[in-house]
């Protein structure tokens, strides 16, 4: 990576319209941040990928109007209960989902890792699932007489975005024992990561830090954005905001509440 740090608008400002966005879970490293600034600049008909569940930001980009199609293995406020505005739009049709399993998304993930049109998979067989996708195809196994294999395509993220707790000059992210999120960055065309400080050096020399780290070939773009999971926690750095994320689940019940909330923490940091 050789361009320098950008502003968190910037960043969200090179995920264009229509872009399949790859996201973590909430309890990953979740570039909040991002996400609302994707939001302020209005981002339309996104396709989602939850790596491999959705939560808090896929809820609030659907409430938003941000996103066309939804791919996930499930969606949820986790203790705080069903995604609201995911639920309303479900019902309503007004978001695409495309049902998956956990399995199956890190897979179609690690297809494109690798650089391969599809992978095998074999725990779905049986599954409800496989006659509402027929991009999912049963095969014979070629090496051995009646044995159905599942093959999946690949998925190659537009844009992987997540946040990480470090990153340096050279573009290097330490994500910890996160690997999912290096499988997504080695999948996806472009990395957009926010980190939430720039340390000194080079974090591929550090032996400590090295095998936790994504190098920075595989990114794209980096933005500084400190506490930029929050509401959500980071690594033992803050917890999750348990207030906050309460009264999301409360407000965005209704879509008045939705747009009051939208008003109060996403909008009202326009031109912060």
């Amino acid at each position: 990576m050789n361009e320098p740090y950008v502003s968190v608008e910037e960043l969200a400002g090179r995920i264009a319209d229509g872009s399949l966005v790859a996201l973590p879970p909430d309890y990953s490293l979740v570039a909040m941040a991002a996400v609302r600034a994707l939001i302020r600049r209005e981002a339309r008909d996104l396709h989602v990928l939850g790596v491999p569940v959705a939560g808090f930001p896929a809820d609030l980009l659907i409430g938003a109007g941000s996103v066309g199609t939804i791919e996930t293995s499930a969606v949820s406020l986790g203790e705080n209960g069903f995604a609201p505005s995911f639920t309303r739009a479900a019902k309503a049709g007004t978001v695409e989902v495309r049902d998956a399993t956990c399995p199956a998304i890190h897979t179609a993930l690690q297809a494109s890792e690798k650089g391969v049109p599809f992978m095998p998979l074999r725990g779905i067989l049986g599954s409800d699932l496989l006659a509402h996708r027929p991009d999912w195809r049963v095969i014979d196994n070629p090496f051995e007489a009646d044995d159905p294999i599942v093959l999946l395509p690949a998925i190659a993220p537009d844009v992987a975005l997540f946040h990480a707790r470090f990153g340096d000059a050279a573009g290097n992210v330490w994500v910890g024992r996160r690997r999912e999120l290096m499988t997504i960055a080695h999948a996806a065309k472009a990395t957009l990561v926010t980190v939430e400080e720039v340390r000194a050096g080079n974090l591929l020399d550090d032996e400590v830090m090295a095998p936790g780290t994504l190098s920075g070939v595989y990114v794209s773009a980096l933005a500084e954005a400190p506490k930029g999971t929050w509401p959500l926690g980071l690594m033992n750095l803050y917890e999750p905001d348990a207030a906050h994320l309460a009264e999301y689940a409360h407000l965005a019940k209704t879509p008045e509440g939705f747009a009051q909330y939208l008003e109060r923490h996403v909008l009202g940091e326009r031109g912060a």
